[in-house]
């Protein structure tokens, strides 16, 4: 069974439309890049009911998230880049709220996450920074035995170490084959340690899905001399640029076999698509 699928998702507003078909297995993690305004967020709401398609379905752990019943939603645990609770709340007390919402809330597991994150469990939610806030959310997510987490935009605000730190939780929750991650998020090197899958959204059309290992594998990067790279068949190059030293050129590896080529970052790889695009 697939955690989401995403079929003929069709979401129209002035000046922008976003057409979509995307599929997450269970016991993966897929990255979900793109440019501010490709339609993540978008895709995001549409996924969590938030906003209604004009079209097309969505199915989430085996269920359309159109009929599906109130149930579905204690099976999904959500990071939106703005945490919405209630600022007069403490981290203990929204413990407790938490556990009238969800009938497999955890409590020991809910304070387990707020020490390993450094959590203060007095502090009101105004009075946290908005890293701070970032982790509570996060805190909350993993604490009620969600099977797929929806997250947008989970690390932005966390220093360097606590990122790294949450990202090994989401990869961890997967551990578990019944678990999935969906995740966007504009730090891409975190992406690139997390996920199994990538999905380049642009202007509300995805660009490609594809494993990132495959990616790895298919794309690679070669520094050339001008003299060099005149002569190399264009139709295997993606992108490339200028340097004083010659150009560095991003090229399907199959289509040059023996030219030398270095691993290219999945942030380069995005960038050089979208301008294709």
């Amino acid at each position: 069974m697939n955690a989401i699928e995403i079929t003929g998702l069709e979401k129209r507003f002035p000046g922008f439309d976003l057409k979509l078909n995307l599929t997450l297995p269970q016991g993966c993690i897929l990255g979900l890049i793109g440019e501010n305004g490709a339609g993540k967020t978008t895709t995001i709401k549409a996924l969590l009911g938030m906003t209604r398609p004009d079209a097309g379905q969505i199915c989430l752990l085996g269920e359309d998230a159109a009929t599906a019943p109130a149930t579905l939603r204690e099976r999904i645990g959500v990071v939106l880049d703005e945490p919405g609770y209630p600022e007069c709340l403490t981290a203990a007390q929204l413990g407790k709220v938490m556990a009238g919402i969800y009938r497999n809330w955890d409590a020991a597991a809910y304070a387990r996450q707020l020490q390993t994150l450094s959590i203060p469990a007095d502090k009101t939610f105004r009075d946290l920074s908005r890293g701070m806030k970032m982790k509570l959310a996060i805190a909350v997510a993993l604490s009620h035995r969600a099977e797929l987490l929806i997250l947008d935009e989970p690390t932005s605000g966390l220093d360097p170490l606590v990122r790294d730190e949450v990202v090994s939780m989401f990869s961890d929750f997967t551990r578990e084959e019944n678990h999935a991650v969906l995740i966007s998020s504009h730090i891409v090197s975190d992406l690139e340690k997390l996920c199994d899958y990538i999905a380049f959204l642009h202007k509300g059309r995805l660009l490609l899905m594809e494993e990132k290992d495959a990616l790895r594998e298919r794309y690679g990067l070669a520094q050339l001399s001008r003299a060099d790279f005149a002569v190399l068949d264009k139709a295997a190059v993606l992108g490339s640029r200028s340097t004083p030293y010659g150009v560095s050129a991003i090229v399907r590896r199959e289509a040059v076999p023996g030219l030398h080529t270095e691993p290219v970052s999945i942030e380069d790889l995005f960038v050089v698509m979208a301008k294709e695009a």
